[in-house]
């Protein structure tokens, strides 16, 4: 258990309470008996000073008269203690019978039990030496301070009892509420481990550091969840999608084989198994494309980019490929947009756009290619067709890698990546893919894609 975190930070808390709580009841003692201890010596030793100071203007006589004098002041509450000898320690006057034993032929401070008026008290005295030899005892009665002292000395025990009990009971909760949150961490580890990848950390009512945690813990699983269903997907879109090219150049191939037929026939035989490869080919190096786009690894091409001038070269690229499907092209361009982020990258997912917008408008359609502010500083990137548009459902998989709707599987080439990387352009360039209906109220409903770019850094 010594290996326990959460069992080194209770004790911890808890010595650190014990400590602080008996520092704090300490001091209070040793300020309030240091109070007590001052008054009392401040009192005795403003009296020595006025028994010596009668010694030397009045004599013996003066030195007596005034000791009796406090002695009778003094005598309803019975706490002074006065005592005048000559140099043998012959009583002279005050109210104690004889010299204390244990008050030694040293002058200072004493503290001893003194036995007057038939009982032991608990008494301080200073003892001093007068002009003459003569001897003064002058002290005060402590035995309230000594039961002071020892409540004080009690009192300071059952607080120690209740601080340490305290501290183990604040411990024990700490531990505990740190292990609850731990093992609800562990527990959907040990689920997601054992393959059920929907499993999430449950999160707290409030905004703690273990919630916050508990919010990158789950976006991290949520990434992981879309990876591997990512992995998943592609390799049942990899046997669904390249089975039928790889067995459509078997076929060529294996057709040249049986049949014996003219160079020209074979020739066109063979360019059209090329053709099929170089799918294939262009399919892998897409693949290629994403994971080198989804390791970041591009960000080192990042700059200042243009928006306007880029749209503008990408709309003279695709312009006249609209115009000979038959589909009238528009460019709306706002000036000053800028954005960070690698040209070719934001060239090629506006292309890929205009390429779907292209592939999906039937003839006498439109494409519109806009440029807008979005939000304060931040540009949209905005593609808007007449198409058939798609379903709410095919909206949440278009980005899907090898996604491709019903009607786009028949009506279509490609296999699927297009928009996989745009959506993953977007990301790495902090932005995202929006896809929403572009004239909803109508049939066909076209697409509007909008691609969000972030405001540049200053």
């Amino acid at each position: 258990m010594l290996h326990s975190t959460s069992l080194r930070l209770a004790l911890g808390y808890a010595a650190l309470f014990i400590a602080s709580s008996l520092l704090l009841v300490g001091l209070l003692w040793w300020n309030t008996t240091g109070y007590l201890d001052r008054e009392t010596d401040a009192v005795i030793a403003a009296d020595t000073r006025a028994i010596g100071d009668r010694l030397s203007d009045f004599g013996l006589a003066g030195a007596i008269q005034t000791m009796n004098e406090r002695v009778e002041a003094e005598s309803a509450d019975g706490k002074a203690i006065y005592l005048l000898t000559d140099p043998r320690l012959r009583p002279l006057g005050g109210n104690v019978d004889a010299w204390p034993l244990k008050v030694g032929p040293a002058p200072g401070w004493y503290e001893v039990d003194l036995v007057y008026r038939g009982k032991l008290h608990a008494t301080r005295l200073l003892h001093v030496v007068l002009p003459g030899n003569y001897q003064l005892l002058v002290g005060r009665d402590v035995q309230e301070r000594v039961a002071i002292r020892n409540l004080f000395l009690r009192s300071l025990v059952w607080v120690g009892a209740i601080v340490v009990a305290l501290a183990l009971l604040g411990g024990w909760l700490l531990r505990r509420g740190v292990q609850r949150r731990i093992e609800s961490i562990n527990r959907t580890a040990t689920a997601i481990v054992q393959g059920d990848l929907a499993r999430r950390v449950p999160a707290g009512l409030g905004n703690d550091e273990f919630d916050q945690l508990v919010v990158t813990i789950n976006r991290m699983l949520d990434q992981i969840q879309q990876l591997i269903e990512g992995v998943r997907n592609v390799s049942n879109a990899i046997a669904h999608d390249l089975r039928t090219p790889l067995a459509e150049v078997r076929a060529r191939l294996e057709s040249l084989l049986r049949r014996a037929e003219g160079p020209e026939a074979t020739l066109d035989e063979v360019a059209a198994a090329i053709g099929g490869i170089d799918r294939l080919i262009g399919v892998f190096n897409a693949l290629l494309r994403l994971a080198e786009i989804d390791s970041g690894l591009r960000r080192a091409g990042f700059g200042k980019v243009d928006l306007a001038a880029l749209l503008a070269d990408t709309a003279e690229l695709y312009g006249p490929a609209a115009e000979a499907r038959g589909l009238s092209f528009t460019l709306e361009t706002a000036p000053g947009l800028t954005a960070d982020g690698d040209p070719s990258l934001l060239a090629q997912a506006v292309g890929n756009l205009l390429d779907n917008a292209i592939k999906y408008t039937p003839a006498g359609g439109n494409i519109r290619l806009s440029l807008l502010r979005d939000g304060a500083n931040g540009a949209a990137i905005a593609v808007a067709d007449t198409g058939p548009g798609l379903t709410d459902e095919e909206r949440t998989r278009a980005t899907d890698r090898f996604y491709r709707g019903d009607s786009s599987r028949s009506t279509a080439e490609g296999v699927g990546l297009g928009l996989s990387l745009v959506a993953a352009i977007a990301k790495l360039h902090g932005g995202t893919l929006r896809l929403e209906d572009h004239q909803p109220d109508q049939t066909p409903r076209g697409l509007r894609a909008v691609l969000a770019l972030p405001a540049p850094a200053c």
